[in-house]
């Protein structure tokens, strides 16, 4: 079953609101980048937003825990909107109590991973546990080695990242941000990084992760994968949402020149790479 089948027969007090972003704004000097980005997740909705390079998408990803400061624009979790003052550049958050109970409820995944090299696996699953949280040691060591084997990696929890595979590396950032029992995850092309024997391994974890009902974001290139695991796909072209649909809407009958363009640019018809058991 795929994911969009699996949403539809889900009751409706399984589908309130997760993750609303209204009207975002983003410049960078004279560059408008995002130009009023509206989306809402609602809860076990799994959107991938696809775009060529410099569409806004990940400054969009980064836009919703702030990471970026949008120039203009709300952002609510469950419905508690983040409070914002100022205007423009001179915006800055009401409450960094209320950013900091906000970033613990969304995990976001990088395309760089952001390990510490100097840590094990199992240190860098534990780290925000034990320092954001915090959680006893007993219980975050207990935590992460759990995280650690739900993404196949129990057996490399002693192992350093460079002793890792770039996959191997990925999945430990899936299971860092998995520790932290996170309400949305975001994933800002989480494969791009990855030589193609690589990318398969990451994709399973993810799409187990859709198949548990976790409410997702994934900014990616994969195509085959957001039609198949995501029950929304968002196009973005130029700073703006260009296409929105199921996925059977979006890539059973293309709307929009641009996204006709990129979809040919990205043979989208191209089959996932299959998995590497040597990678594991």
């Amino acid at each position: 079953m795929t994911n969009a089948a699996r949403i539809k027969d889900l009751p409706n007090t399984a589908r309130a609101p997760a993750l609303e972003a209204t009207e975002i704004h983003k410049s960078f000097g004279p560059l408008h980048v995002l130009k009023g980005v509206s989306v809402q997740a609602r809860s076990g909705d799994v959107v991938a937003i696809l775009g060529s390079s410099g569409s806004g998408k990940s400054t969009f990803l980064r836009c919703l825990n702030l990471l970026e400061m949008p120039d203009k624009g709300k952002v609510s979790l469950t419905g508690e909107e983040l409070q914002i003052n100022g205007v423009g550049k001179g915006r800055r958050v009401a409450d960094k109590r209320q950013l900091e109970r906000f970033r613990s409820r969304i995990g976001m995944v990088f395309q760089s991973f952001n390990l510490w090299s100097h840590m094990t696996v199992l240190e860098n699953v534990m780290e925000g546990l034990l320092h954001v949280k915090g959680v006893a040691k007993a219980e975050a060591h207990e935590i992460a080695a759990a995280m650690l084997a739900k993404v196949g990696l129990a057996d490399r929890s002693g192992y350093y990242p460079v002793q890792l595979s770039g996959g191997q590396q990925q999945r430990t950032a899936i299971a860092r941000a998995l520790a932290m029992d996170p309400e949305v995850l975001l994933f800002d092309e989480p494969t791009s990084a990855l030589d193609p024997e690589l990318v398969a391994e990451v994709l399973r974890v993810m799409r187990g992760l859709a198949e548990e009902g976790r409410t997702m974001l994934i900014v990616t290139h994969e195509m085959a994968f957001a039609r198949e695991v995501s029950n929304r796909v968002i196009f973005m072209h130029q700073g703006a949402i260009d296409v929105e649909g199921t996925p059977s809407e979006v890539f059973g009958s293309p709307a929009t020149p641009h996204f006709k363009k990129f979809l040919a640019h990205e043979n989208w018809h191209r089959q996932e790479p299959s998995e590497n058991p040597s990678s594991r």
